[in-house]
């Protein structure tokens, strides 16, 4: 997929080229093995001249540490700060970031790769990082959840359910699209609770019985399900929910959406908003899922588009544009 034309009047930075690497590399996460992509990474820029500080993280509690100390680092020293690792790391690196007029790269390393490919950035490393030291800055809108930031999506109910037994499956199976259908077959097969969810948008309040209710924040995601996305190009976020199914009309929807069908579905609702507040009828806490990592949240929760934009570094030559 070709990302969006820059603007460059919407650019808050300029790159020359020299700016120290900061980059924080979960060495749990993602595809393959960690001490080759530390070897790959220390190759490329050393080639290429460019200095850089590694800050590998074994302890995912340690994660937002270690980005206050890159961010820290490349404030200092008109830095850029670089997450390496899963949509998870990517998104816990760049919630320390925002807001900090740094400048953001990313070298991702997840299954699906939603947020890179929606800006072009390659899930191969060396592809990614040769295009970062030709990169430029875009703006990049970034989803806040009770204050914290996602990037690709956020949800509760049954979708952090299908998550956690994805995660549960790949540890057994290895990562790959397959084992995470096969996996959602398994979970839709045990009949999801129902939620009775408030829905306070635009200063009217609705009642929902839902399995589930997902928001959005990647085009590319939401073309591949079938639900409209134009509301992302006007500053919103897109929430999507089921009114409630048995399982045999639950894998008919998820038939849909690997047809991109699911937003023709009766039973599928989706709109866009600028601020959503959800409360959930008989919880004082839910289980929610932001970007694939799994935590627990008091309500209501409140969704909304964050008012600062990430400063996202992009390939500048297009010989290093993921066009997936």
């Amino acid at each position: 997929m070709t990302p969006p034309q820059q603007n460059p009047a919407a650019t808050a930075h300029t790159l020359t080229g020299q700016e120290p690497l900061f980059i924080v590399l979960n060495t749990g996460s993602g595809r393959g093995d960690a001490q080759i992509l530390q070897d790959t990474i220390r190759r490329i820029l050393d080639e290429a001249g460019r200095r850089h500080e590694l800050m590998p993280v074994q302890d995912p509690l340690r994660l937002a540490e270690t980005a206050e100390a890159a961010v820290r680092r490349a404030q200092e020293q008109q830095g850029v700060v670089i997450a390496a690792g899963g949509d998870g790391t990517l998104s816990a690196v760049a919630g320390v970031v925002l807001g900090k007029g740094v400048p953001f790269g990313i070298l991702p390393q997840g299954t699906f790769n939603y947020f890179g490919r929606s800006y072009g950035i390659s899930q191969d490393t060396e592809t990614a990082l040769r295009g970062f030291l030709s990169g430029q800055v875009r703006p990049a809108q970034v989803g806040m959840l009770n204050g914290r930031l996602f990037l690709v999506n956020a949800s509760l109910g049954l979708y952090p359910q299908l998550l956690e037994d994805r995660e549960a499956y790949k540890q057994k199976y290895g990562r790959s699209r397959l084992v995470a259908l096969w996996s959602g077959l398994v979970t839709l097969l045990r009949a999801p609770r129902q939620l009775s969810l408030v829905l306070d948008h635009t200063g009217q309040s609705r009642t929902l019985r839902s399995p589930t209710l997902v928001v959005g924040n990647n085009k590319l995601q939401l073309e591949h399900i079938g639900i409209a996305s134009e509301g992302l190009e006007q500053n919103q976020l897109i929430a999507m929910a089921t009114r409630p199914v048995g399982t045999l009309a639950l894998y008919g929807l998820l038939l849909r959406g690997l047809f991109s069908r699911l937003g023709d579905a009766d039973h599928v609702l989706s709109f866009a908003f600028d601020r959503l507040t959800v409360a959930v009828r008989g919880r004082r806490r839910v289980k929610v899922a932001m970007d694939g990592e799994i935590s627990w949240m008091d309500t209501p929760l409140e969704f909304k588009v964050a008012d600062d934009k990430l400063p996202l570094v992009v390939p500048a030559d297009p010989q290093y544009l993921d066009r997936s």
